[in-house]
């Protein structure tokens, strides 16, 4: 049963980060660029995935350290978005983008305590992608300050709320707390090397 558990889990996780052609998705333009910006990640669960994973490694870091996600994330965000609007493509980023996904899941999984500068570095790159991927979505008569303002307030939101219940969640009373965030970080570094090793598979022609 647990087996059969994990195996359907892992088929829809796999789903959820597998690397698919890039479509503009605005999810609700009637309610306006701004919050067609901040829908847009929250409607992507290959963002959401890593950034609760990333929340929940954040938490065991410590509050000190996890406050730096708080801003950094955000202003990471941001920048991808506006590069978005100079470089047409990140070469690599595809691949670099899932291999984030095992990373963060196996540094959950360990319950590593990152340095900071790592730390920084690991939230800066993958909202640094993230923020290019949701630029690109941007249509030619979307307004980019609206759209651009709504992600990045999505991303400091969503940040911020994930890493201080994490680190509530680990507070609490019983020692199975901690386990459980670090089994669901392994569940994302399975998934996210998976997903990364299909990236080299080369397709059999018949």
């Amino acid at each position: 049963m647990k087996r059969r558990t994990f195996r359907t889990f892992a088929a829809a996780a796999f789903a959820v980060v597998a690397p698919t052609a890039a479509h503009a998705h605005l999810v609700e333009t009637r309610l306006g660029d701004f919050y067609g910006g901040m829908l847009h990640p929250l409607t992507d669960l290959k963002q959401m995935l890593p950034w609760a994973a990333l929340a929940a490694l954040a938490a065991f870091q410590g509050p000190q350290r996890a406050r730096w996600v708080v801003p950094v994330f955000p202003l990471a965000l941001l920048c991808g978005g506006l590069l978005s609007q100079v470089v047409t493509a990140l070469p690599g980023a595809s691949v670099l983008d899932v291999g984030l996904v095992a990373v963060t899941g196996l540094a959950l999984a360990a319950a590593a305590r990152l340095p900071l500068p790592a730390l920084i570095a690991l939230v800066a790159v993958m909202g640094l992608l993230h923020g290019f991927q949701n630029g690109e979505a941007m249509a030619a008569n979307t307004d980019r300050l609206l759209f651009l303002s709504g992600m990045t307030a999505v991303g400091y939101a969503a940040l911020t709320l994930g890493t201080g219940g994490a680190i509530a969640f680990l507070g609490g009373v019983g020692g199975w707390r901690p386990i459980a965030l670090r089994a669901s970080g392994s569940w994302v570094a399975a998934v996210g090397l998976m997903v990364l090793g299909l990236q080299f598979v080369t397709p059999v022609v018949h």
